[in-house]
C-alpha cells in the first residue's frame, strides 16, 4: 500500500519510488517536476493525483491517504465530501471514471477541450485519446447548444463525443457522431 498526503485539493505521492510504481498501473497521476514523461522511468516525486484518481486508487486498496502531519488517516467518505463541494457532479464523474477505468481505459481530464474527461485506450504520449466524455445527471435538461459545441469540437481533435447519462450507480453512454450534409 503507498502512502499519499492531501495537500490542498490535491493528493500528492512524495517518494520517487511509489511515484514510479503509481505511474506505471495505468499513468496514474501528473509528476510535478515533467512535463510529459516517456514512461515510468521519467517519473520523479512529486506526483500529483487527482481527486478521482485518488479515490479510485484507495477503493482498490492501493493508496492510504494522511494530512500533512503524517497521523490522520482518511477516508474515501471524508475525502469525497471535502472535495463535493468543489467539484461538480463528484459522484456521477466518479461513476464513469470508475467504469472506464475498471475497463481498462486510461482516464484524463478532458478540461482542454471542454470535456469531463479523454479516455485513451493504450496511454498518454502511446497514442492519442480517441473519445471525450461528458459526465451528466440522466435527469438534468441538456441545452442542445452544448451537445452541439461538444460535437464539433471532438470532431475538430478527431475524437468521438461520448454523454455519460448517470442515474443512481450506473451511467449509460451515448456516443455522438459529427455529420456534415
Amino acid at each position: 500500500m503507498y502512502r499519499a498526503y492531501l495537500v490542498g485539493d490535491r493528493v500528492v505521492v512524495l517518494d520517487d519510488e511509489s511515484a514510479r510504481e503509481i505511474y506505471s498501473l495505468g499513468f496514474f497521476g501528473h509528476p510535478l517536476n515533467t512535463d510529459k514523461p516517456k514512461g515510468p522511468e521519467d517519473v520523479r516525486a512529486p506526483l500529483a493525483l487527482s481527486p478521482l484518481e485518488t479515490l479510485y486508487l484507495m477503493e482498490k486498496k492501493v493508496l492510504e491517504v494522511y494530512d500533512v502531519s503524517g497521523k490522520k488517516r482518511f477516508g474515501t467518505e471524508e475525502l469525497k465530501e471535502v472535495w463535493k463541494k468543489e467539484i461538480p457532479n463528484l459522484e456521477e464523474k466518479y461513476i464513469v471514471y470508475k467504469e472506464f477505468r475498471d475497463k481498462g481505459f486510461i482516464v484524463r481530464s478532458g478540461l482542454k477541450y471542454g470535456a469531463d474527461f479523454t479516455i485513451y485506450e493504450f496511454g498518454p504520449g502511446i497514442d492519442h485519446a480517441p473519445y471525450m466524455v461528458d459526465v451528466k445527471d440522466k435527469r438534468e435538461l441538456i441545452d442542445p447548444a452544448e451537445l452541439i459545441k461538444g460535437g464539433r469540437v471532438a470532431h475538430g481533435v478527431r475524437k468521438r463525443y461520448i454523454l455519460a447519462l448517470v442515474e443512481e450507480e450506473s451511467a449509460d453512454y451515448v456516443m455522438l457522431k459529427w455529420h456534415l450534409p
